[in-house]
């Protein structure tokens, strides 16, 4: 290999290196939460769009509401204003998936215990059977403690309404079905600060509910 032929290939090992390198840098600066998509409609498609793309073009917000939780304590989107939620939909005497989905949930009460940045909320789906104090005997069965999780109850129909309509809990279904059918859904919801739809994961399983952490804390790096 003469000069001219060394030449040319240092200068492409070069530029390899100096395209790896920015590649490389380029990943790692990336912002975690453009990878998160917002949901606009039911059937959850996802759109990729910055926050100021999302003002113009996600037109879904979750609405304001109020209902009492385990400690007969009001709860409305004013009290959660400007922080990240995540909702749930169970009842107290439930058997089959709810105890599942509450020891998943308990995996993001431990890692936000007590963060101001993030709510639980677990709506009661037979709230004429659940009222606060048997809200807290669950709370208590299942040991726990963090500030930031409230169970709540109310009028059936607004949280019926609020699960299928605002949440989209049951996804398409939800909105094929009669107001007095029951709700049933293993869905968590991801709400960021500004209340639009940031995800949809399987409550009953835990690879999901370690996506959902994940998906909170690069939701947390904006706030």
């Amino acid at each position: 290999m003469d000069f001219l032929e060394q030449k040319t290939v240092l200068t492409s090992l070069k530029t390899l290196l100096k395209f790896s390198f920015c590649f490389v840098l380029l990943s790692c600066t990336q912002n975690p939460v453009a990878e998160i998509p917002y949901y606009n409609t039911p059937d959850f498609s996802p759109y990729f769009l910055s926050e100021k793309e999302a003002e113009k073009q996600i037109t879904h917000q979750i609405p304001d509401f109020k209902f009492i939780d385990q400690n007969e304590r009001t709860v409305s989107l004013a009290s959660i204003k400007n922080k990240i939620h995540v909702a749930n939909f169970f009842f107290t005497t439930c058997t089959d998936i709810c105890p599942n989905m509450t020891s998943k949930m308990k995996l993001l009460e431990k890692a936000f215990y007590n963060d101001s940045l993030v709510k639980i909320l677990s709506f009661s789906v037979t709230p004429w059977i659940d009222n606060s104090k048997k809200l807290l005997d669950y709370v208590n069965f299942y040991a726990i403690k963090t500030d930031n999780w409230h169970f709540l109850t109310g009028k059936k129909s607004e949280i019926y309404n609020l699960a299928r309509k605002s949440y989209f809990a049951e996804e398409d279904f939800g909105f094929t079905k009669d107001s007095t059918e029951f709700l049933h859904t293993e869905h968590f919801i991801l709400v960021d600060q500004n209340q639009k739809i940031r995800g949809i994961y399987n409550g009953t399983l835990s690879l999901e509910a370690e996506q959902l952490i994940k998906d909170i804390d690069a939701l947390k790096k904006v706030l």
